[in-house]
């Protein structure tokens, strides 16, 4: 078994019981990090990638955000799910090419969007919006890889917060082949409930980016996988920022106080 094979299984068998936690990396340096913390998985971060690059979140191009992955999953000895946004393109046709490329990067599984950029039409049409997760499956037979598909509905997250909706979209994507199934921003605790109890025996990807939860109570709902999107990366943001605006508003350096050893952690054991 090949080395990408190798991750795909293990990654596909973290989804068959119990709950675990798939942080999110935004470089090589937090992955490897991350792996020595000992997560069984990571998770890339669109939003994280994009910062470390200067620019806002859907801002990366298809070829950037492929090269990421390569780096990220070629870094670490764990398995990589791909934050591939959209993928990169609206109609099905071009979401199957570019998971194709995708698929080839070395990362393990891939997450499909149905926002449409639309601020007065948040989500794409139901139709094309499964339309695009069958091509997204299809595509990833094709290439014989086995990667996980998940299948994310963004109205939670994009400006159209309606359960009824969100689920009858995960039901469809989950009939479409999606292998796991994610509402980002889905909190309450009924909410979760419903989407685990819609999908099942599907897997549930939750995501807790404030601390609205724990792992234990998400277990108990029934969640299968637990992601943080970019709230690592916005939180090394947010000591930078606050101490690099010391300095320039106060002339003074206190956070420099009591800092992580990071060579220490990622120093060969």
């Amino acid at each position: 078994m090949g080395v990408h094979e190798d991750r795909v299984t293990q990654f596909r068998r973290l989804h068959d019981a119990g709950c675990f936690v798939m942080p999110n990396p935004w470089d090589v340096g937090s992955a490897r990090l991350l792996e020595r913390l000992g997560f069984s998985a990571l998770a890339t971060t669109s939003a994280g990638a994009a910062w470390s690059w200067g620019v806002p979140d859907a801002h990366l191009t298809r070829d950037q955000a492929l090269e990421h992955l390569r780096q990220v999953a070629g870094a670490v000895s764990v398995p990589v799910n791909a934050d591939f946004e959209g993928g990169y393109a609206v109609d099905p046709e071009g979401v199957a090419a570019n998971v194709t490329l995708a698929t080839g990067t070395g990362v393990a599984g891939l997450s499909i969007e149905d926002s449409s950029g639309d601020p007065t039409r948040p989500l794409l049409d139901l139709d094309l919006a499964v339309e695009r997760v069958a091509a997204a499956r299809q595509a990833i037979d094709a290439s014989g890889t086995g990667v996980v598909l998940t299948a994310r509905s963004e109205g939670f997250v994009c400006g159209a917060p309606d359960i009824d909706e969100t689920v009858r979209r995960l039901r469809a994507y989950a009939d479409a082949g999606a292998d796991c199934l994610y509402a980002p921003g889905v909190q309450d605790p009924a909410h979760v409930s419903a989407v685990v109890a819609a999908v099942a025996p599907k897997p549930v990807n939750l995501l807790i980016g404030s601390p609205f939860t724990t792992v234990a109570e998400a277990a108990r709902l029934g969640v299968r996988r637990i992601s943080v999107g970019g709230s690592l990366a916005r939180t090394a943001w947010d000591g930078f920022v606050a101490a690099a605006r010391e300095i320039a508003e106060q002339g003074s350096f206190s956070r420099f106080e009591g800092l992580t050893d990071v060579d220490g952690l990622l120093r060969d054991r």
